[in-house]
């Protein structure tokens, strides 16, 4: 049985299971280093592509979004001087950070740092500081997520670097719709570089936007955030416009450091002609492997 839907799964690959979309274009000529993808309409609604748009993932940095629109539901002064400490270290299981312990930052400098650079120790300690304390607020996080229908999303920290922090494509898209509502999401996620003015002690520390898309403005970004784990692989989210479309794009799992950006080109390319361009093989195996690796893990899941 287990074969069986395996070699179901690995025939599914080949061509996304979507017909011709309402511009003529077929899905099958989009070819993406991602595993798992969705582009969306973001006026209409309508889905114009979707692949494996509901396997569960890990998402990685992807969380800080969700941690973003939690921290400006609760109406947390954004002026207010957050200290980082040896216990948001603890949270980020000591991942290295330019930050210093007990040095201090206003909320919304933060928040802008968690957002922009993917700035690990800045969403711990985002999360230490809501009233309650981290519990609290990935309590509020699955709360925000039921709230707009995620419902194949569960959060465990507010950094992403666990990789229990999962979702779908399908859900994320809800996600990145209702962030971009924010005005302080879409301003700090879209900062292309930035200084941060630390005290206690005082020195400055330059970041980059972690999406080259936005740092080097080759696109007409409204929202975007990126992510990375070992077991998430490269992710990328947008609220963007291409040719005077609004559109929501969420792409997990690519293979290779730069493939997220190569499948937004290439996108791109498919929504202007119909042609969707070509991946290397090494990205074909690798989506391979975990797309049988996800369908055997249900498998063995429903056998039990």
């Amino acid at each position: 049985m287990i074969k069986i839907m395996l070699s179901l799964a690995l025939a599914l690959f080949i061509s996304p299971a979507m017909a011709t979309d309402k511009g003529g274009r077929n899905p099958a000529n989009l070819q993406l280093a991602s595993v798992s993808a969705v582009v969306i309409d973001a006026d209409s609604g309508e889905v114009l592509y979707k692949k494996y748009a509901n396997m569960v993932k890990p998402i990685a940095s992807l969380t800080k979004v969700m941690t973003a629109m939690v921290v400006l539901d609760a109406k947390l002064p954004l002026n207010e001087t957050i200290r980082f400490s040896n216990d948001d270290r603890k949270a980020i299981n000591y991942y290295h950070s330019r930050i210093r312990v007990d040095s201090e930052l206003p909320r919304g400098e933060v928040l802008r740092l968690a957002l922009m650079s993917s700035e690990n120790l800045a969403a711990a300690a985002l999360g230490r500081n809501y009233p309650g304390g981290l519990p609290a607020f990935v309590a509020r996080m699955n709360a925000k997520a039921r709230a707009l229908g995620m419902k194949n999303t569960h959060f465990v920290d507010s950094s992403g670097l666990s990789g229990k922090n999962v979702s779908t494509a399908e859900d994320l898209a809800k996600l990145v719709a209702a962030a971009a509502k924010y005005r302080e999401i879409a301003t700090y996620s879209t900062t292309s570089i930035y200084t941060a003015n630390f005290s206690r002690p005082r020195y400055r520390l330059d970041y980059v936007n972690t999406n080259p898309l936005v740092r080097y403005q080759r696109w007409d970004v409204a929202m975007s955030k990126t992510g990375y784990l070992d077991e998430a692989g490269r992710c990328l989210v947008m609220k963007t416009n291409v040719d005077g479309k609004e559109l929501l794009i969420v792409m997990l799992d690519s293979f290779g450091k730069t493939s997220p950006m190569g499948d937004a080109g290439r996108i791109k390319r498919w929504l202007a002609s119909g042609n969707g361009g070509t991946v290397a093989s090494a990205a074909k195996d690798y989506q391979k492997r975990k797309i049988a690796s996800h369908l055997a893990s249900r498998a063995t899941a429903s056998i039990r």
